[in-house]
């Protein structure tokens, strides 16, 4: 799709916001007894709102998206240039709608009593989304669904990232597994699950991504390429690139309350764009830049910073990389800062300083605030010792008016592969955040102006613990 032909499209589907013009038919459910299937007027929940999003349902007009705001069965989600949207659905699945994308809900039906029994339809009609299954695709995988303009994909899995238009879709997995396969008499857009014939089964353990172009018989697959350099397999975002420049601003999204994610999907501000192999028309690759310093950064630099991470250990010795000895230094991150965070994990005993300020809370001019990623060190904690981790990407929204938070991150390490951590979370009023769950943590903190931002963050994997350290810049 050209630029003009896209900037066509985007003016058409503003016109049509803007006339309030309706889309299908509202399917209202009924509850029914236990053990029958349950689908409700309202299957979802706006959880985070970046930019300009909104609503599209049966009889009514368009409605600007806000966080709380309920989503039913047949309501479109449309985002603008500078949009972004986090859906929370009854059976705990995420899904976030990227900018300029369309998505429709056209069937959720949830049986918490017997999830087995569950059906699930999404149609992805332009643009990028994340999905993350919820209980209902994962119990019931052969009624899942996500439809695009051009093919149909299946789960086997819970965690993938999808890029539709007219001319191509192209899907990348972070956990799990899905089946893609072009529409046919055998693979029917009414249908629900994974389609049998011409289908091509993609995997989070491939360093690849799968792609159905317009008429094409069967989907091809895409090999992402390899830094080089690098001993280990950067995993990337393989998404439909029109424009640069506006993925550039592209905001990383990802948010995830009480599943432990893997994630694959880079995003955002230090991110290089190359086109794959000499196809013209081939998919833009976006590249991760490792920001884990290659050596522990001076004393005078961190001390430079509002948040400081001083350690009360030297459990990991050398390798820590944006931590000051508060043994040796203690006096330096002290003077005109308070203790704010401690955190102990594995034998390292870490806590973040925050200047001492008139106000213990954040300015209250501050609404919505884009973090790029600073610095971070994380390290593997396993049976077989501690492996230092590269942390390719990340990204961290905050609400500070929803009290709100959502982040993630991209690890990789020899010893684990590709790795992802996400969380979301309430807003303190001083301006701290928290989320636990059973297989993750993560702890943290603003400054008071919002300019900086720095946590804790640890998740449990197969074989052990993956912790780790960040620090934060506005954006």
């Amino acid at each position: 799709m050209n630029q003009h032909l896209r900037s066509t499209k985007l003016r058409q589907l503003r016109a049509a916001i803007a006339l309030g013009l309706g889309v299908a038919c509202a399917a209202i459910g009924t509850a029914q007894a236990d053990g029958e299937l349950e689908q409700t007027a309202k299957v979802g929940e706006v959880s985070l709102v970046l930019g300009k999003a909104f609503v599209v349902s049966e009889g009514e007009k368009p409605k600007r998206l806000m966080a709380g705001m309920q989503i039913g069965v047949n309501d479109h989600i449309v985002t603008e240039s500078n949009g972004h949207v986090h859906v929370r659905f009854v059976d705990d699945a995420l899904v976030s709608v990227r900018p300029d994308s369309r998505l429709e809900i056209l069937n959720y039906e949830y049986n918490a009593a017997n999830p087995q029994n569950s059906s699930v339809k999404l149609n992805l009609l332009e643009g990028v989304t994340r999905a993350i299954s919820g209980d209902a695709a994962k119990s019931a995988r052969d009624r899942f669904r996500m439809n695009t303009p051009i093919a149909a994909i299946g789960v086997r899995g819970t965690d993938f990232v999808v890029s539709a238009s007219g001319q191509s879709v192209r899907a990348l997995v972070n956990e799990g597994a899905i089946v893609m396969a072009p529409y046919s008499t055998d693979c029917l857009q009414d249908a629900f699950g994974p389609c049998a014939v011409n289908g091509v089964e993609l995997t989070q353990s491939t360093m690849q991504a799968v792609e159905v172009a317009e008429n094409s018989a069967s989907p091809r697959v895409i090999q992402i390429p390899r830094d080089e350099e690098s001993t280990s397999d950067n995993r990337v975002q393989v998404a439909e690139v029109e424009n640069s420049d506006a993925d550039a601003e592209e905001e990383r999204v990802e948010d995830v309350e009480v599943y432990s994610e893997n994630i694959a999907s880079q995003r955002v501000d230090e991110l290089t764009l190359t086109t794959a192999g000499t196809d013209p028309d081939g998919p833009v690759i976006l590249e991760p830049v490792d920001v884990t310093p290659a050596e522990p950064v001076p004393v005078e630099e961190l001390d430079a910073r509002q948040l400081v991470w001083g350690r009360w250990s030297d459990t990991l010795g050398s390798a820590e990389r944006i931590t000051v000895s508060l043994a040796e230094d203690a006096g330096d991150v002290s003077e005109g800062r308070e203790r704010f965070i401690s955190v102990l994990s594995s034998g390292s005993y870490y806590s973040l300083y925050r200047p001492i300020e008139d106000t213990a809370r954040p300015d209250r001019d501050l609404t919505v605030v884009s973090f790029g990623l600073s610095s971070a060190q994380a390290f593997y904690h396993s049976a077989s010792g501690v492996a230092a981790m590269e942390v390719n990407d990340g990204s961290l929204e905050i609400d500070f008016v929803g009290r709100s938070f959502a982040t993630d991150l991209s690890l990789n390490s020899d010893a684990t592969g590709a790795l992802g951590f996400s969380a979301t979370g309430r807003l303190q009023d001083a301006g701290n955040f928290y989320d636990i769950t059973d297989s993750q943590e993560i702890r943290g903190a603003t400054s008071i102006d919002g300019s900086e931002a720095g946590y804790f963050f640890q998740k449990q994997v197969d074989d052990g613990t993956v912790q780790g350290l960040t620090l934060w810049d506005v954006q």
